[in-house]
Formats: C-alpha cells, sequence, structure tokens
C-alpha cells in the first residue's frame, strides 16, 4: 500500500504545484476561480464543483464559480444543512454522504433531480478568516479520505491567498480608476450651479464608471422631507413609475447615513416591487446616502443587470461621489434660492417703483447721509436729471437752506426724528412757483432715523387760489360795508334834503334862499354816493395826502 500512497501524495503535489502556479500568474479573482472548478473534477474524480464567496454586505455565501451542476442547482436558496454550514464559517471541512438528513423537502427535491449524492464542503481561508467556500460533489457515494481533504483545504488556501491578493491588486487599480474619475466628477458638479446639470453628469457619468446598468437619484423634499426622484439613466420608464420606495428598509438605513449593498435584488426583503425588478432585468442594487457634509439630503442607487458583490472600494467611490454631488446640489439649491430671493426682490421693486412714478407730487427717500436713494419719476422731470444721475447725489443739490432755516424739512428730521414741512418759493426763468416739502422719518429697530421720505407738492396754484380768495373777501366785506354805510346815511339824508327843499320854498330872501340851495346840492351829491355805494362792484385804492390811502368805488 505504500507505493499507492506515495504515487497519491506525488499526484496530489504535482496538481497542487500545478495549480498554485496558475493561480499565482492570474490577477483576475472570477479566472482563479474558474480555473479551479475546470481542474478540480478530472483531478479528485468528482462530478462538479462550485465556489461561493461570502458577502459582507448580506452574510451569504455568493456563487463565483461552478463546474458540473445544472442551474437549478445552484439557484436554490439554502447551501447545505445549518451544521455543516456552520461548521464551515468556523473553518471547519464537512464531508457529507446522507444529504437527506438535515435539508428541508425544496432542497431536497433538487438535491435528487441533481443526483447528488456525496459533498466535501471546505472553507476558504485568508488569514483564519473564511472568506468562501469550496464545494466537491459527486453522484455516487464516497467518502473522501483525510489525504484528500488535506490536499484541497491546502489548495483552497492557496486559492485564498490568490483570490484576495486578486482582489487587493484589483482594488488598489480601482481605487487609481476611480480617484482620476472622482476627480472628473468633481469638476463636472462644480462647475456649475444649475441644480439639473449636477445631477444629470451624476446619473450619465456614475454607471459609466462603475459599470452598472442604471442610476437613480432620489432628494429628499425641504418642505415635506419626502424622497422624490429627480434624475435617472438605464432605466425604463415603467419601472420609475413602479411606486414609492420610501417604505424600503433599505431607504430607511440609507437615510440614516449608511450604505447598502444588494446582491439579490429579486428576493431580498429590504426593497420592494420585487417583480418589476425582476422585469426590469435588474439584480444587485448599492443605495448610498447623499450628503450635504452634515445631513442627508438624498439617495443615490446604482442598478446591475448581473448579480454583483460591491467591494469596498466601489461603496467608497460611490460614497464619495455622493457626497461631493450632495455638497454641489447644496450650492445649486441655495443659488437658486438666492437667485429667486433676487428675483423676487427685483420684482418688489419695479412693482414698488411703479407705484412710485404713478405718484404726482415728486418723492425722494435719502439716507441718514443725506444720499439719495430712490426718486420717482416726477422728481425726475421736475429736475431734468436721470435716475443715474440723482441716485448717490447729496440732498443739498435739491434744498439749499439759503436764509430760512426750515426751508429743507429732511435736515429738521434727521435732527428730530419727527415729521417736518417747509414751503418753499423757487424762480426760475423769471417764473415764481411754491413748493410745500414734508419729510417723514423711518427709523430703525434702535429708534434711529434710516431713511428719510420727502414729498415735494407744487401748491403754486394753489397759493394763487389762496390769494384770490383773500382778495375776494375782501372785497366782498368791503362791499358789504359800503352797502350798509350808505343804507345808514340815506334815512337822515333824504330827511335833511326834505326838509331843506320846503325850507327852499318858503323863504324869501335870495341870500338865505342861495345858502338852502348850496345845502340842498350837497346833500344830492351825498345821496349820489351812497347810490354808488349801494351798487359798487370792486374798488381800487390810491395815494392821498401823506401816507393815507383812499378807495375809489368802481
Amino acid at each position: 500500500m505504500q507505493p499507492d500512497t506515495d504515487r497519491t501524495a506525488r499526484g496530489f503535489l504535482a496538481v497542487y504545484e500545478e495549480i498554485t502556479r496558475l493561480i499565482s500568474m492570474v490577477h483576475d479573482p472570477k479566472m482563479v476561480m474558474e480555473l479551479v472548478v475546470a481542474r478540480l473534477p478530472d483531478l479528485l474524480a468528482v462530478d462538479a464543483a462550485t465556489i461561493r464567496l461570502l458577502d459582507r454586505n448580506s452574510g451569504s455565501f455568493v456563487l463565483k464559480a461552478a463546474r458540473g451542476v445544472s442551474a437549478e442547482y445552484l439557484a436554490r436558496t439554502n447551501i447545505d444543512s445549518q451544521e455543516v454550514m456552520a461548521a464551515l464559517r468556523q473553518g471547519v471541512p464537512r464531508s457529507t454522504t446522507d444529504l437527506e438528513s438535515a435539508l428541508d423537502q425544496e432542497s431536497l427535491a433538487i438535491i435528487r433531480r441533481e443526483g447528488v449524492k456525496s459533498v466535501l464542503s471546505v472553507p476558504v481561508l485568508f488569514q483564519q478568516e473564511v472568506i468562501g467556500v469550496l464545494r466537491l460533489l459527486t453522484r455516487e457515494t464516497r467518502e473522501f479520505v483525510d489525504s484528500e481533504i488535506t490536499f484541497v483545504m491546502s489548495l483552497a488556501a492557496q486559492m485564498g491567498i490568490a483570490i484576495t491578493n486578486s482582489r487587493i491588486f484589483q482594488e488598489m487599480e480601482r481605487q487609481v480608476h476611480f480617484l482620476g474619475e472622482l476627480r472628473e466628477i468633481s469638476r463636472l458638479v462644480n462647475s456649475t450651479l444649475d441644480l439639473d446639470q449636477i445631477i444629470g453628469a451624476i446619473v450619465d457619468k456614475l454607471p459609466e464608471v462603475m459599470a452598472v446598468m442604471g442610476c437613480t437619484v432620489r432628494l429628499l423634499h425641504p418642505a415635506t422631507n419626502r424622497l422624490q426622484l429627480v434624475a435617472a439613466s438605464g432605466l425604463s420608464q415603467s419601472y420609475l413609475e413602479r411606486g414609492s420606495i420610501k417604505g424600503e428598509d433599505s431607504i430607511f438605513k440609507v437615510l440614516k447615513g449608511e450604505p447598502v449593498a444588494i446582491y439579490d435584488a429579486t428576493t431580498d426583503p429590504r426593497v420592494d416591487f420585487h417583480q418589476a425588478i425582476r422585469d426590469e432585468g435588474i439584480k444587485s442594487i448599492l443605495a448610498v446616502p447623499i450628503t450635504d457634509g452634515s445631513e442627508v439630503i438624498g439617495v443615490l442607487r446604482l442598478l446591475t443587470r448581473e448579480h454583483r458583490s460591491f467591494s469596498d472600494s466601489e461603496i467608497s467611490f460611490a460614497m464619495a461621489v455622493a457626497e461631493e454631488g450632495g455638497s454641489a446640489i447644496q450650492k445649486a439649491r441655495t443659488y437658486r434660492q438666492i437667485t429667486l430671493l433676487f428675483n423676487q426682490i427685483e420684482e418688489q421693486e419695479r412693482f414698488l417703483s411703479n407705484i412710485l412714478d404713478c405718484i404726482r407730487p415728486q418723492l425722494l427717500v435719502v439716507d441718514r447721509n443725506r444720499r439719495v436713494v430712490m426718486a420717482n419719476r416726477a422728481f425726475l422731470l421736475a429736475n431734468g436729471r436721470s435716475e443715474e444721475e440723482v441716485l448717490g447725489m447729496e440732498y443739498s443739490h435739491f434744498c439749499s437752506d439759503g436764509d430760512e432755516a426750515d426751508s429743507c424739512p429732511v435736515d429738521q428730521v434727521l435732527a428730530s426724528k419727527k415729521m417736518a414741512t417747509s414751503l418753499q418759493q423757487v424762480d426760475r426763468e423769471g417764473i415764481s412757483r411754491s413748493y410745500e416739502r414734508a419729510a417723514t422719518p423711518m427709523l430703525n429697530g434702535d429708534g434711529e432715523v434710516e431713511f428719510v421720505i420727502e414729498v415735494i407738492r407744487d401748491v403754486t396754484a394753489q397759493r394763487r387760489l389762496e390769494t384770490e380768495q383773500a382778495r375776494r373777501n375782501k372785497l366782498e366785506g368791503v362791499v358789504e360795508l359800503a352797502g350798509t354805510v350808505a343804507h345808514e346815511i340815506n334815512t337822515p339824508l333824504f330827511a335833511a334834503l326834505g326838509n331843506a327843499q320846503l325850507l327852499e320854498l318858503d323863504l324869501e330872501e335870495d341870500e338865505q334862499v342861495e345858502e338852502v340851495r348850496t345845502i340842498i346840492r350837497n346833500l344830492k351829491a351825498i345821496a349820489d354816493l351812497t347810490a354808488k355805494m349801494a351798487t359798487m362792484t370792486g374798488y381800487t385804492t390810491r395815494d392821498y395826502v401823506g401816507n393815507t390811502r383812499i378807495v375809489d368805488l368802481d
């Protein structure tokens, strides 16, 4: 028996050297695993081989390579009994010939159809940590001997080193690639403040870089705090309209700031709408939070057409892009709000300006430094200046105190913080006009004058009307007085005139008669004067002796 044992050992050694030499030359983990499952069945006289690697995100073993078994067998839910899986997780190999003792009925039916009788399961280790499972299957009952188990364990250990080294090598390459792509994406999203362009750059660029089928961006609405789909690429409209995802467990976790990687999106309970996912052909999903540096503002999801275990570097890259995009999105939102605010302010200023321009009196707004900050159209037209010329000018250009201490009410308001008015006479080109200036203070929170609003009204016509009214009132008084005086004089006048005329008839001496006739003539002159006074409609005055002025009746 010793020669056979030696030949077996030499055979294992040759196989071991061949496989370790080949896997050491390959830097792709998938190629390493495909190489192992292709060579082992012939070398160990088994019917099939499978390799599953541990997915850290779900804690399950995910199929990576297989040879000699059907797709139905590979797709079953339970890989092996709980006892075997527990031993494998502890790094202990298991050889099983009684497959029907601890499996569920569904798995047993699949195994029977496949015809599997014996299984050797060994953990794939790296630095005493289980990273996968290598399984050898036979369709005839077979007991695996210790030497075979030892050989497969050694080979699995070498494969674990090769897979890990390949992963490390690929991670380094991927990180270098991702670093360059991150700079490019950062440049794209920070080159504009347009929110739609930023989000569009993310959903268009990221699938290309990470080799996924599609990408979606959902942002939390500031008012409702609900997720809203704002951009997508690579996905059908029917899938995007499948319904709300706010109740998904994966979304709750992402909104707490944690990434979620889902290997089998068609069955994973952390996502909803499994049928829609299957119809779309989605296999795996990576969801990461979009942050603005301090809080989560949305969710970025990447979707693949093949089952995929996202690596740490891929998750870190997606997180970095989401964070960079989140900062750019928040800047764009702030810019949009500021732009909207400025537009509202401009619209309000335009509305206010239109209102002020409709005010007929001149209106002027002066700040505490006596600088003009606003003027309506009436003021500009009256002063023959443009708005650009007026704004910022000293108030003294438009109102000079001159000899009148109170002719400029703005100065009074700045000094007293109370409303002030004044009447100003302005002579321009030989024409005198009167202006009423009324100034009102606008106080700030500290009670200090911030601005002064001055309204300037042309009261020339009003002043003329007041002067004419005063003249009319004076005339009416004089006319009424003249009529009253004439009435009072007429009564004794006519009595005296009658008596004089009777006396004239009774006198016989010529001298006396002539004197009476003189009296009668004077009385008649007085009667004519009172008649004129009773019918007068106007009068004029003229100088008389010394400083005396007398009235000429009209």
